[in-house]
């Protein structure tokens, strides 16, 4: 009997995944330098607003790039899947290969972490490890069917919000100790308290497992309040993509596809909002709140409505080719994202003919992400692709 061949991947994921990368490397333009050098310019406050994350409740264009590459692995899991089954491996070839690549997510995550730290960084609440720490579990999944999904998802916000819910909000608390201004505007009252910065149950969880590990110092909190814990509910991101993608796959017409897309999408962005509105779950990227996981889940299935539609709907796919360039290779787009500074420095103008003003960050950062995008190309004519 013929083996079917491997379903075809769609171009819409490797250019949203490619956007998001962008975005992260993008990083590099400094909006932020011009808008402190044009301090009368809307557009440029607006623009650095952008490429800012939140400092604690809200949501930001730049917020959205984490949740968008951890959806983007649960969107693609049941085409690879489908794709390894066509070529003919076994559940137990595809179970080792996942556990490997949760393994190797981690510790590329811990290096990348390291880099400039100058010794061995063990945190794990960037965007690798954290998808590392939840990827054979979304595996496994993968193999089970819709109403699995939905209840995994239900079980995990559920239980994550009561977890934090029912930790005990701490009395008079010295937050000057954790890092945080005892006069900061996002310290919430109320309920909400529950998710306020290192002093919730995630905090209290790597402050005992953190120490664990071999460090130059006790790990007492995390500077921007980023928590280990996190992976839990990015999980619940990455099973939103799992139902996307099998709905992507499912023999639905495209506009149907994208009508449940779009409609999913404003039913998470709406009980996202509502639940931070009415205090019961703020809307929090840092530590990953159930009411993040629906707030930025409706965008990133916005999104790829959007995407599906431009790119596979109506086939304009010319105008994507650099993003898709990107999204192909999206772990080498990321770890020259998360060493854009040094490359920067080394790929840019230099001192010597360096431009001056106040758009110079922005000349220089585009110049050298310019030449990245050259080498990116090359690597995708060639289809020389880094996968884990």
């Amino acid at each position: 009997m013929t083996k079917p061949p491997p379903p075809a991947r769609l171009a819409s994921l490797d250019a949203y995944r490619g956007w998001v990368m962008f975005l992260m490397m993008a990083e590099a333009l400094q909006f932020c330098a011009v808008a402190s050098a044009k301090p009368d310019s809307g557009i440029w406050r607006f623009l650095c607003h952008e490429q800012t994350h939140a400092p604690w409740k809200g949501c930001s264009l730049h917020d959205l790039i984490q949740p968008s590459f951890s959806f983007l692995v649960g969107v693609v899991l049941p085409f690879s899947i489908a794709s390894r089954i066509a070529k003919g491996q076994s559940r137990r070839q595809m179970t080792r290969h996942a556990l490997g690549r949760s393994l190797a997510l981690i510790f590329l995550g811990v290096i990348l972490r390291s880099i400039n730290a100058g010794h061995a960084n063990w945190t794990f609440e960037d965007t690798l490890s954290q998808i590392g720490l939840g990827y054979f579990f979304l595996f496994c999944l993968g193999f089970r069917k819709a109403r699995d999904h939905w209840i995994a998802l239900g079980a995990i916000l559920l239980g994550y919000w009561s977890a934090f819910a029912f930790y005990p909000v701490p009395g008079n608390f010295d937050y000057q100790s954790v890092g945080v201004p005892a006069d900061w505007p996002q310290l919430m009252t109320g309920f909400s308290a529950h998710w306020n910065k290192n002093s919730n149950l995630a905090w209290a969880f790597d402050k005992w497992l953190l120490n664990f590990f071999p460090r130059p110092h006790a790990f007492h909190y995390n500077g921007g309040g980023y928590a280990t814990l996190s992976f839990i509910p990015t999980l619940g991101t990455m099973l939103l993509g799992l139902i996307a993608g099998n709905v992507l796959r499912s023999s639905r017409s495209a506009w149907r596809q994208v009508r449940w897309l779009v409609i999913a999408g404003a039913v998470c962005l709406a009980l996202g909002f509502l639940g931070d509105v009415l205090g019961i779950c703020p809307v929090v990227k840092r530590i990953w709140t159930p009411g993040w996981v629906l707030y930025s889940g409706g965008w990133c299935l916005m999104f790829l409505a959007a995407f599906h539609v431009v790119v596979d709907i109506f086939c304009w796919k010319r105008w994507a080719v650099p993003l898709v360039v990107i999204g192909s290779n999206s772990i080498a787009a990321y770890c020259i994202a998360n060493t854009c500074d040094s490359m920067i420095d080394r790929l840019g103008w230099g001192t010597s003919v360096s431009p001056s003003g106040p758009y110079a960050p922005l000349v220089n950062g585009a110049f050298g992400l310019v030449l990245i995008w050259i080498g990116l190309y090359v690597l995708y004519r060639r289809r020389i692709f880094i996968r884990i």
